[in-house]
This record gives C-alpha cells, sequence and structure tokens, in this order.
C-alpha cells in the first residue's frame, strides 16, 4: 500500500492507496480541492470538517445528476466554472481510490 500527499484547502493529508494508484488519487484530491475552495469562498471558514462534508455533498449531487442523465441518454453533464480538473477515467481504480479517500475523511472525523 501506498501513501499519498495531498493538498485540500492548503492543508496536507496524508492518504493510503493501492501501489500504482498514487496520481490517481492526487487527481481526485485536486478535483476535491476545487470544490473545497469554491465553498470556503462561498461560507468562509466554517472549519474543514464542515467544508469537507459539503463539498463531498456537492460531488454526491453532481454523480447522481450525471448517472441520471446517462440512465436518460442525455450524455455527460456539461462542465461550467472556471477551474475544472479532467474527469477521472472510469474503471476499478476509481472505486479503490474513493474508497481510499472515504476511508481517510471517516479517520479525521474521528479524530476531531
Amino acid at each position: 500500500m501506498a501513501t499519498v500527499t495531498v493538498d485540500i484547502n492548503g492543508r496536507p493529508y496524508a492518504v493510503g492507496c493501492a501501489d500504482g494508484q498514487e496520481e490517481r488519487v492526487r487527481t481526485l484530491a485536486q478535483q476535491f480541492d476545487v470544490h473545497v475552495r469554491q465553498i470556503s469562498g462561498e461560507v468562509g471558514h466554517v472549519g474543514d470538517l464542515r467544508l469537507f462534508l459539503m463539498a463531498s455533498l456537492m460531488l454526491a449531487d453532481e454523480l447522481q445528476e450525471a448517472r441520471q442523465r446517462l440512465e436518460k441518454g442525455q450524455g455527460p453533464v456539461p462542465q461550467d466554472g472556471p477551474v475544472k480538473a479532467p474527469p477521472p477515467p472510469a474503471g476499478d481504480g476509481v472505486a479503490e481510490a474513493l474508497n481510499a479517500v472515504a476511508a481517510r475523511i471517516e479517520k479525521i472525523c474521528q479524530t476531531i
């Protein structure tokens, strides 16, 4: 198991991941950071846990919308906004990386 240090909202976090998935985790963390910084800019400083929760809910909403569009045959969700990280390719690596990030968030929540 590898460990990657990612930067979220200006803070470093060590995240465990499967060997060979390090770059994938970095890419996912960059996408998450974009959402966290967007929310932070809108609501101000409310603490990392709340920012992470709000960003996670925003991503879950985007995922649900994308799934609904695909089920209806409408194609991918149009992306807007000034900064967007490239979408991750589909596959088992995505699930592994998301599980690693989720486990890290759970660990952070337990220490607060």
